[in-house]
């Protein structure tokens, strides 16, 4: 059967009509048929008149705001379509809401459903069974959409051509009216997910029946919702059934829902909740009823409400948050790729993290590496250096499976995966192979990687002290630099002094560098912004701390400066000028300075949280001070904050700054 694909056409047009109880056919309308005024219903049915409750439905002839991959079939193959199922046809299996299949029946059904790996195979098992449920039958359409579904449209939509799918169509159109609840809607989105044709025979029955006991309101709140992502499927989030829908689970009291109904309820919300706040009182009442049951969400309940809430954006659910993060304790285990994916970024979205999540992930990590999907993989590493966590066990898996199955990686992961290296300034026991990974990959796809992943990248090779030096001529052609530009034509702060630090790199440590040099117009002043910087800026208190005790030594506060910006982008948290003797110069004074004193007061928002480690853009920092001709000293606050009085803390400075002098007395 000849078919081919197109663009910008509606869903899947697929007609089902029958001539007599013993023979079905499909129908793929004829794109010639579009212009008419006639009843989408009646072009698609084999009633005798038009089918309609609330009205004709109309078909739309301008579908330019539609953009679904559609199957299309040929005109001249419209004649060979039908195929008859007749009494002596191998599909005997029958809808029956009389004498429905036990629940044992159906559980063991759903289960064999659930190991079908191929569409033919949900076919075979479908054929095997006499009597169906109409759920039953759903279940049998969302499986094949499940294996089948690719992006936009349906790898095969020549499966929709099978007999068995024709039969149970026809079946679901004919008895349209006598489905449950929970048949109706989840057939009805299962035809959304085989990109069916929404004026079909099918659909638009469907569609009636379904806004007929919508009105009438009849459905729980679980159908509600499977009814809502249907018409999200089919009409987008301006849908007028959409907000039926809302509507009427609004009037319904969360506390007394059950658990799968609230999740469910959540991923509604998820995807037709704007950025207008709409539907905020319903979302605070259900954030207070979650949190009583959250002891009870399975693992899927929990990667499922924490993705609703990161898409909602409620930063307000914070304590909700937190008891998730504490079930999800439990399930770390247990929790698929994608689940754990979703876990992982909703607490990186969030910013929290607690140390039985952290431990159960420390113990996961080293086993999950070599299996899990490279982007699961690559949200662990992410997770814990944005939560600035250094974990030697998981980052050392991480590399070692790093080398065996990077080729497999896309660009964002590998990238991704060696950023977390960077920032968190940790290098593996298998450092060389790992970036000779690396380097193999820049050379293999270069191409493919985004610019600011790339630059992302190749900085974050530079914090570890790997140079990145046969790939920066290509980093400063004015062709990369224009590729780096927004749409008003500016490249952001961030991304300017990524470039500039680079550069600097490259003029410090990579002397035999002679490529392109990155021009004066894209470098920039500071590398200490208000966000993203390259610098952590310093703990005020433990500075005044230190800032007393220097006072104490050098006998006045003229004698050392405060936030001093550096002519090479740096900010000093302290400096100090010695003259060619060893004294302490002004620090107003320029001329006559020997020595230069850098005082790195390191917080503890410079270390990782975990371990007592500089983090990479501190150590680069540190690095290139050295380089420049500074002397380093480090005041880290673990020590500082041994020394309680004040004579202590002015004989620790003194033997950090000093160490080969005596101290004066003033």
């Amino acid at each position: 059967m000849a078919l081919k694909l197109t663009q910008n056409l509606p869903l899947l047009q697929f007609g089902i009509h029958h001539c007599f109880a013993g023979l079905i056919s499909v129908r793929l309308l004829c794109s010639s048929g579009l212009g008419r005024s006639s009843c989408a219903a009646c072009l698609c049915t084999s009633a005798a008149r038009c089918i309609q409750t609330h009205g004709c439905r109309k078909l739309r002839t301008d579908f330019s705001s539609r953009n679904v991959t559609t199957a299309v079939r040929e005109p001249s193959f419209f004649a060979s379509s039908s195929v008859g199922i007749h009494r002596d046809s191998e599909l005997r299996f029958r809808l029956t809401q009389l004498h429905r299949p036990s629940s044992d029946e159906e559980k063991s059904f759903q289960q064999k459903l659930a190991c079908c790996s191929t569409s033919r195979q949900v076919f075979s098992l479908l054929c095997s069974v006499e009597v169906l449920s109409d759920t039953m039958a759903a279940a049998c359409l969302h499986r094949v959409a499940d294996l089948e579904q690719d992006g936009g449209a349906l790898r095969d939509p020549s499966v929709l051509e099978k007999d068995a799918i024709r039969a149970l169509c026809f079946q679901l159109e004919r008895d349209s009216e006598r489905l449950t609840e929970a048949g109706l809607v989840s057939a009805l989105l299962a035809c959304t997910r085989l990109f069916l044709d929404p004026w079909s025979t099918l659909m638009v029955r469907l569609v009636t029946e379904s806004q007929k006991r919508l009105d009438g309101e009849q459905m729980a709140v679980g159908e509600l919702c499977v009814l809502g992502q249907a018409m999200l499927a089919m009409e987008g989030p301006g849908s007028a059934m959409l907000e039926q829908v809302i509507g009427q689970i609004q009037k319904q009291e969360p506390d007394k829902w059950s658990l799968p109904d609230l999740v469910a309820v959540y991923r509604l919300l998820e995807v037709c909740v704007g950025e207008d706040g709409k539907h905020g009182d319903l979302l605070n009442a259900m954030h207070t009823h979650a949190v009583t049951v959250t002891s009870r969400m399975d693992p899927a309940a929990v990667s499922g409400v924490l993705s609703s809430l990161v898409a909602l954006n409620q930063r307000q659910a914070l304590p909700l948050v937190i008891s998730l993060c504490k079930q999800a304790v439990r399930h770390v285990p247990h929790f698929s790729d994608e689940e754990l994916s979703h876990v992982l970024a909703a607490l990186i979205h969030f910013g929290h993290s607690d140390r039985y999540f952290v431990d159960a992930m420390q113990n996961y990590g080293p086993r999950m590496a070599f299996t899990s999907h490279p982007e699961t993989v690559s949200k662990v590493t992410e997770f814990f250096s944005r939560r600035n966590i250094l974990s030697p066990t998981v980052f050392n898996a991480v590399a070692e499976s790093f080398v065996y199955r990077a080729d497999s990686y896309s660009t964002s992961q590998v990238a991704r995966q060696i950023m977390a290296f960077g920032r968190l300034g940790y290098l593996p026991p298998n450092v060389g192979q790992m970036f000779k990974k690396v380097e193999t990959i820049l050379h293999t796809r270069f191409s493919q990687f985004q610019p600011r992943m790339l630059l992302n990248l190749l900085h974050a090779c530079t914090l570890v002290e790997r140079f990145p030096v046969n790939f920066l001529s290509k980093v400063f052609s004015s062709y990369f630099l224009q590729q780096l530009q927004d749409q008003d034509l500016r490249i952001e702060r961030a991304v300017l002094a990524q470039l500039t630090q680079l550069y600097m790199t490259v003029k410090l440590e990579c002397p035999t560098y002679e490529g392109p040099q990155l021009l004066p117009k894209y470098r920039v002043k500071s590398f200490l912004t208000s966000s993203r910087s390259l610098e952590t800026p310093v703990d005020q208190q433990l500075y005044n701390s230190v800032k007393s005790g220097l006072v104490d030594i050098l006998g006045d506060r003229s004698f050392f400066g405060s936030q001093v910006l550096t002519p090479y982008c740096y900010t000093l948290d302290v400096e100090i000028k010695l003259d060619e003797e060893g004294y302490a110069l002004p620090a107003s004074q320029t001329d006559e300075v020997y020595k230069r004193i850098a005082l790195c007061i390191d917080g503890q928002k410079r270390f990782t949280n975990n371990v007592r480690q500089l983090l990479g853009k501190e150590v680069i920092k540190q690095r290139h001070l050295r380089l420049l001709g500074y002397e380093v000293v480090q005041i880290p606050f673990y020590e500082f904050e041994k020394y309680r009085n004040m004579s202590k803390v002015v004989e620790y400075l003194h033997q950090k700054i000093f160490p080969h002098t005596f101290r004066l007395s003033w």
